[in-house]
């Protein structure tokens, strides 16, 4: 288990491309959200990155029973990560976090609520979370895509430059729009990669589809 590892195999099992987009905006304080899909490990990108002192703070929905759930967090934290509970104030935590020059780290390949934004993935509808989109355009900080994928001998961390983003353009619109640039990223590395990506829940509309809340 990650846990168990000390940093030099925390990092000697990773390769980090192009990490420059992560450090950089965290050490000029401007903030950094990580947009990540289901794809490799991505608790061991966390650690590597705690590792060499970031702090890394993500989101999860509360798992029942809540025995599971302390489980949970208990192994992330034990590697670094702060972990946030998805409610109704998560948002303003992470705001605050990224205000304060943070890196936030969110899967963001698949919301079937009401909130999330339709977008083309591999030619179908899809949905995706318009969290990334929101939290860069109110607080400024860089939205970069990282996609994790397996190796041979651990992972390898790919890290794309920033989203541009426009707090001039229509609200609505620019979300949607970051948003899909966000599933364009996405399904290309997955195409690259197909079998690092391990979504094992719906994220297709189609004609069966019941929305959640």
């Amino acid at each position: 288990r990650i846990s168990d590892w000390d940093s030099e195999k925390i990092l000697s099992s990773a390769k980090s491309i192009n990490d420059d987009f992560l450090f950089e905006p965290v050490a000029s304080k401007r903030g950094v959200i990580v947009a990540v899909p289901h794809a490799g490990n991505w608790d061991h990108a966390g650690a590597v990155f705690c590792a060499q002192g970031l702090k890394v703070i993500s989101v999860a929905e509360h798992l029942k029973p809540d025995r599971l759930f302390r489980r949970f967090l208990k192994h992330r934290e034990s590697i670094g990560l702060r972990i946030l509970d998805l409610d109704a104030g998560v948002m303003g935590e992470l705001r605050s976090f990224l205000n304060q020059g943070e890196l936030v780290a969110l899967v963001a390949d698949r919301d079937l609520s009401k909130s999330g934004i339709d977008v083309n993935f591999f030619g179908a509808r899809a949905r995706m979370p318009a969290g990334p989109a929101i939290l860069a355009l109110e607080t400024g900080a860089d939205l970069v895509t990282v996609f994790v994928s397996y190796a041979e001998d651990g992972i390898v961390i790919d890290c794309a430059p920033p989203i541009k983003v426009d707090k001039g353009a229509d609200r609505k619109a620019e979300i949607a729009r970051v948003t899909q640039v966000m599933a364009n990223r996405f399904e290309d590395a997955i195409k690259a990669d197909p079998t690092s990506w391990h979504m094992q829940q719906r994220i297709f509309i189609d004609s069966d589809f019941v929305e959640r809340e």
